[in-house]
Parts: C-alpha cells; sequence; structure tokens
C-alpha cells in the first residue's frame, strides 16, 4: 500500500523530524530563474543541516523519436544545470534523466520517501510546479514548496 507523501509550503527550514546523518534533498529544474532562485535559498533553508543537493532535469522525449534523442538539446541542458550548480554556496550534483515524459521521470529517478525542494511563481491560478508537486505527494514524498519569484 502506498502512503500519500507531505506537503510544505513556504517552510523556514528542512530539519526532518527524525535525526538523520545526511539528507538527500533533490531540487527539480523547472526554469533556469525559478531554480537559480531557489539554489540561493537553499542555504538558508538547510542551515545546519548535513545536506546533499541533487539538481535533476527531465529531457522528454516524445514517443515517434528514439532515444537518446537530440544531442544539442541535452548539452544545452548539461551546460544550464552546471551553471546553476555553480552559482550554489553548496556542493550540487546535476543529472540528466531521459524519458517519454516529466512524471515518468521523476517517478523513475526518486528514491521512494525522497525530499524535494520546487520552487515556483506565485500566481492566482494553478502553476506547472504546483501541479508536479501534487504529483509527488500523491506518490509519497515530502515536497517543500517555495515561491521564489
Amino acid at each position: 500500500m502506498q502512503t500519500r507523501g507531505e506537503l510544505r509550503i513556504d517552510p523556514g527550514t528542512l530539519v526532518p523530524e527524525t535525526a538523520v546523518e545526511e539528507m538527500e534533498v533533490v531540487v527539480p529544474y523547472t526554469e533556469w530563474a525559478i531554480t537559480d532562485a531557489l539554489l540561493k535559498r537553499t542555504a538558508a533553508l538547510t542551515a545546519g543541516l548535513n545536506v546533499r543537493l541533487t539538481l535533476v532535469a527531465i529531457q522528454t522525449i516524445p514517443y515517434p523519436a528514439s532515444f537518446p534523442g537530440p544531442t544539442a538539446v541535452h548539452a544545452h541542458l548539461v551546460e544550464q544545470l552546471e551553471d546553476l550548480a555553480g552559482r550554489c554556496t553548496l556542493p550540487v550534483q546535476a543529472q540528466v534523466v531521459m524519458a517519454r515524459s516529466r512524471e515518468e521521470g521523476f517517478r523513475f529517478m526518486l528514491r521512494p520517501d525522497s525530499t524535494v525542494l520546487l520552487g515556483t511563481r506565485k500566481r492566482l491560478w494553478r502553476t506547472p510546479e504546483e501541479r508536479l508537486a501534487k504529483m509527488l505527494v500523491a506518490d509519497g514524498h515530502k515536497v517543500a514548496l517555495v515561491h521564489v519569484c
């Protein structure tokens, strides 16, 4: 039986309920400006914790195309992730996952009960990042949704 995850909106800190030696936090790459602003706030959210940050981008490849897809798109995505990782004050591991859909990519990549830090803009309507957060919570992950822009 699958348990439902947890959603926290604009948390002041990411301190877990139980003590852990090292906390892995996954930051999905959604848009350059949002991810950059989120990574800048990550140091304050994880203050005092031993954190391992993983920046993940999902490269979607439509069904008619064969894997590994266009190399120019992949190279551009890798370049953006390296730039973002270099701008962060914490050590960041960047990863690109190729999948048929964004949802499938995250379901493949995330371990059960993962902690996900997701940035979004504040809007009156539901943003794509909020929809992603809802899906990840339904899959049993701990999601912190941070309004950054």
